[in-house]
């Protein structure tokens, strides 16, 4: 029987080969579309791509500390590494939030209707995106900055009392509750995010369930069935936010119990690294099921299956 921190490494590599291939597979097929199918570009899409890259970087820098110590390698990072990989991590996380909201508010102002009070801001989207991006990045290497000077390498191999401790990093004051106002910064920061999207969602099935009344009301069932391409994007980007609002609580849940608990639980952090990277793991076959490329090609792929199997049978 294979033990625990061999089971828990595998599934971390596996969530590392898997998460990375998902968001960079995704990454070409949006810098393809770019360059040889202009025609297919979307301005959604430049949000989208911006999201794969937060999402690898998240993935590979939760990770990577995590595998290594379940294969027995010591003293993997010293002080600056330890720096240097949390706060690249922090701050991919926090766009990964931004990002995801910005989506989410992207795709209610691309549906909402001439006439409501949010159509004014479509001739802006572009502008608006690129801005409310780069304001995301300020803030959250703003906020992280103060993270830098209090992480160090792990100075002992057992830990008791209050504090962040990973397998090669702890907090400089480890025992001492002394981070309560960072932690309620970082609180404020996310749980603004994640109310803008909860409420474009709300906003979202408002809107659909509207439409499909509308044009159930117009046309018949037949023609009501088929949704249109912007439909399928919202359905998508619901089940995104769905997806991420879940994630994230469930992490922080598990993040906190980790930090406040006395005694320190055996492979807490590695499933905690599994939760917290769950999302951008997710995230780009999410994002898939409406890019159109690939509907193109399961299409014509189909099509070659099923044309296939008819000469077999002989029909």
């Amino acid at each position: 029987m294979l033990p625990s921190n061999t089971i828990l490494g595998v599934c971390l590599i596996s969530q590392l080969c898997v998460g990375v291939t998902g968001n960079l597979l995704l990454f070409i097929l949006y810098i393809y579309t770019f360059f040889f199918k202009p025609h297919f570009k979307k301005l959604i899409d430049s949000v989208s791509m911006h999201l794969t890259i937060v999402n690898v970087l998240m993935i590979i820098f939760m990770l990577i500390s995590h595998i290594m110590s379940f294969f027995g390698v010591t003293k993997f990072l010293d002080d600056a590494g330890c720096r240097a990989v949390l706060f690249i991590f922090r701050v991919s996380r926090g766009m990964s939030i931004s990002t995801t909201s910005i989506l989410s508010t992207f795709q209610v102002i691309t549906i909402t209707p001439s006439n409501s009070r949010w159509a004014w801001l479509k001739p802006k989207l572009s502008r608006l995106t690129l801005s409310s991006l780069l304001c995301s990045w300020l803030i959250n290497l703003l906020i992280y900055t103060y993270m830098i000077p209090i992480v160090i390498a792990k100075t002992n191999s057992t830990h008791f009392g209050i504090g962040y401790v990973n397998p090669y990093c702890q907090n400089k004051h480890f025992g001492e509750q002394n981070s309560g106002s960072f932690l309620i910064v970082i609180f404020i920061y996310d749980f603004f995010y994640v109310a803008i999207m909860m409420w474009t969602s709300l906003y979202m099935v408002t809107v659909l369930y509207r439409h499909r009344k509308r044009v159930q009301h117009l046309h018949s069932t037949s023609l009501s069935s088929q949704p249109s391409p912007e439909r399928k994007a919202s359905h998508n980007i619901l089940l995104l936010v769905i997806c991420f609002v879940f994630i994230y609580w469930l992490n922080n849940f598990i993040t906190l119990s980790g930090v406040y608990v006395q005694v320190k639980i055996p492979n807490w952090e590695g499933i905690n690294a599994i939760v917290a990277t769950c999302y951008p793991t997710i995230c780009p076959f999410l994002l898939m099921k409406n890019n159109k490329l690939v509907l193109q090609f399961t299409s014509s792929f189909s099509e070659r299956r099923m044309t296939c199997i008819q000469s077999a049978l002989g029909v």
